[in-house]
């Protein structure tokens, strides 16, 4: 026989989710734990001054210094297995953002150099054809200055005198397109 307390434990307990404890998957920390070794071991081939825009704990930044100094040997993998652990400790996340936002500033800024170079290697061996197709994309650029700059550039490279001229048109093509750009960011697309 049940008794009353035994009946209203037994009804209660249909209506409720029992919660179990999850295990956690060996494979997924082994994977996550392996993530962060990769992490140490990008975080080590970086410059100071790049780990200093990371904002890292001071121990870990430490540690990283001593792991970018080591031979590829066992104790740099010593020293990155430790990183790794820091790492979990610390907020990986943050740190991996902050990572992702260099790379993409780093390969922006190298699209943005070989574009000028083109333009500026264009504008020199093409003379007033390529300076009228650019102008048709950038009119607010010195039209005078440009044909100026061309002139100087293309007759050094005839002397074979040095590049002067060429880097003034380099360094004026690349504070154009950047004044464009800016432009274009803060100008909506669609007004509507």
């Amino acid at each position: 026989m049940i008794n009353d307390y035994e009946e209203d434990y037994l009804e209660e307990d249909d209506d409720e989710y029992i919660e179990y404890a999850v295990r956690p998957n060996k494979t997924q920390i082994k994977r996550e734990i392996a993530a962060l070794f990769e992490l140490g071991e990008e975080m080590a081939e970086l410059s100071n001054a790049q780990l200093n825009q990371l904002d890292l704990p001071a121990e870990l930044k430490s540690a990283v210094i001593l792991a970018a100094g080591m031979p590829p040997k066992g104790a740099r993998k010593r020293q990155l297995k430790f990183i790794s652990s820091l790492l979990r400790n610390a907020d990986s996340d943050a740190i991996i953002e902050k990572l992702a936002r260099m790379k993409t500033q780093s390969a922006h800024a190298v699209r943005e150099h070989h574009k000028v170079e083109k333009w500026r290697d264009r504008l020199i061996a093409e003379g007033n054809d390529a300076l009228t197709e650019l102008l048709e994309d950038c009119p607010e650029a010195d039209h005078q200055h440009l044909r100026q700059l061309i002139r100087s550039a293309q007759k050094e490279t005839e002397l074979a005198k040095p590049p002067k001229s060429s880097r003034q048109l380099y360094h004026y093509l690349k504070e154009l397109f950047e004044r464009v750009s800016t432009e274009q960011e803060s100008t909506p697309d669609d007004l509507t």
